[in-house]
């Protein structure tokens, strides 16, 4: 004859740690998706601030031009990212008919470079330079030249309109 099994009833003490471990389990899955997803946002977030910073200006270098009563006449600025040597008129002051204003670098005395003809009668303009070129420069003056600036190789006519200190901007 077969004896029927038995079943023994589960203890209450097992039933307990099961529902402890279930709900174990359930919080470490809902902990390890919001860790994951929290790291997705961060993630997201810093790719887009990299991304706005690398489209927000620059300044390297700065400069303000004076008059000869030590007056703003000029803010020069670079951004090594554009390429350019921006100069913003903050005078009224315009080119004469024949005349044209000419950016000099008079870094060394009696030496002065030409670094570009400023385009007539625009508020801001931009002459091309490389980070390269300015890393030399300490001293910037404009002068007022006849029509196209001067020829090349020859001195700026004098008194310059505008001087002032190239400042390396740290960054």
């Amino acid at each position: 004859m077969t004896t029927p099994e038995t079943k023994e009833p589960i203890p209450p003490y097992t039933t307990g740690w099961r529902l402890a471990t279930i709900i174990c389990v359930v919080l470490l899955a809902v902990g390890s998706a919001t860790g994951v997803s929290l790291y997705e946002m961060f993630n997201a977030q810093i790719t887009h601030l990299q991304g706005k910073l690398k489209n927000v200006p620059q300044t390297k270098y700065i400069a303000v031009l004076l008059d000869a009563q030590q007056a703003p006449g000029v803010l020069v600025t670079f951004d090594p990212l554009d390429g350019f040597l921006q100069l913003q008129r903050l005078t009224d002051i315009k080119e004469g008919q024949n005349d044209s204003m000419q950016l000099w670098d008079t870094s060394v005395p009696g030496q002065p470079k030409s670094l570009g003809v400023l385009t007539p009668k625009i508020r801001t303009a931009q002459l091309p330079a490389t980070d390269k070129s300015l890393a030399k420069v300490t001293h910037l003056s404009i002068s007022v030249e006849n029509r196209g600036g001067a020829e090349a190789g020859a001195q700026p006519l004098l008194p310059y309109l505008y001087r002032g200190a190239l400042v390396q901007k740290a960054l």
